[in-house]
């Protein structure tokens, strides 16, 4: 059996690919656009766990990349149990001042390229009668946050899509998981070092072994529709839904996040 990780040339990803070659012996297909990274991983992996691994270089946010995902597989008959969605962006920017070919990049890997992937995985799975879906949203989809409009609004796409279609494909016996992390220490949040250690040390972060750990301890052992990580996620989301808009503002200027007029 094949799982199928995007993303897995660095981050979170590669800590799916690893965990799941490691812990549940799955055969990879891993996907990326760092192709010299995505072969080292795929070849990694495969001398450490002795599976299957495919690395396929490839632009997620191109508008028929799903498709060429899913003729890949078929044609080299890969039996796909697993499909995790992990590719994505973070961009900080004003939206006005962002480029408009990077928005489009944005929304076709995080709304139209995971969309596209659970429908054509989606069918098989339910039609064999099992599978497993990992869609990674973020704790910014409860809020609205200056600087990462494009980023918390697609991820609020992705943990709302994930929601419905677990109703949708549970009695074929799919199991669709929108796992929704807050900080991860993966380097890719503009923190001072002194401050991203602090943060790791009081467990507002989370280092990315322990999130996908413990997603894939949900993923194959409960039946979750969502899997909001961290401690700490349980107090802010609800925090910030109901933080007056005025002191949301006041506090990102303070940390650099929103412009000062």
């Amino acid at each position: 059996m094949y799982a199928i990780v995007t993303g897995a040339s660095s981050g979170i990803g590669l800590h799916y690919a690893e965990q799941l070659a490691r812990d549940y012996h799955y055969d990879l297909l891993l996907v990326s656009n760092q192709p010299a990274e995505l072969q080292h991983v795929a070849e990694d992996l495969h001398a450490r766990f002795g599976v299957k691994t495919h690395a396929l270089p490839m632009d997620l946010a191109a508008m028929d990349s799903a498709e060429q995902v899913f003729q890949f597989s078929q044609e080299n008959q890969m039996e796909v149990e697993v499909l995790v969605n992990n590719a994505g962006i973070l961009v900080f920017d004003l939206l006005t001042q962002t480029d408009p070919k990077r928005m489009e990049v944005i929304m076709h890997l995080h709304v139209v390229t995971l969309t596209k992937l659970c429908r054509l995985f989606g069918e098989v799975m339910a039609a064999r009668g099992k599978g497993f879906i990992i869609n990674m949203s973020s704790m910014t989809a409860w809020t609205a946050l200056p600087t990462i409009p494009l980023y918390n609004a697609t991820k609020s796409y992705v943990l709302a899509f994930s929601k419905s279609l677990w109703y949708e494909v549970m009695p074929n016996g799919v199991h669709v998981l929108g796992v929704a992390p807050g900080s991860t220490n993966t380097g890719l949040l503009p923190f001072p070092e002194k401050f991203g250690r602090f943060l790791l040390r009081i467990g507002v972060t989370m280092q990315p072994e322990t999130l996908v750990r413990r997603a894939l301890r949900r993923l194959f052992h409960t039946k979750r529709k969502v899997y909001l990580a961290g401690a700490w996620s349980y107090v802010t989301v609800p925090l910030l839904k109901h933080l007056p808009d005025g002191l949301i503002f006041f506090v990102m200027r303070k940390i650099g996040f929103a412009p000062k007029k």
